[in-house]
């Protein structure tokens, strides 16, 4: 995992906590990177399935 893809997880996973998922409007403020690079990484924790979105309940799943 990248410094960026790990930062990236545990915002998720911080905020997830209290039932709120981050926008990317949240993560690019607390990563300082752009979307791409943000929705980059994001691709590649679902990829390697550290990640994954539940679409019936609204919410991220953790490996």
């Amino acid at each position: 995992m990248t410094d960026l893809e790990r930062k990236i997880y545990r915002i998720i996973y911080n905020m997830s906590r209290f039932r709120k998922n981050p926008t990317i409007e949240d993560l690019k403020r607390k990563t300082g990177k752009d979307e791409a690079a943000i929705r980059k990484a994001v691709r590649n924790l679902m990829s390697r399935n550290e990640l994954a979105w539940d679409k019936e309940k609204k919410e991220w799943r953790f490996k």
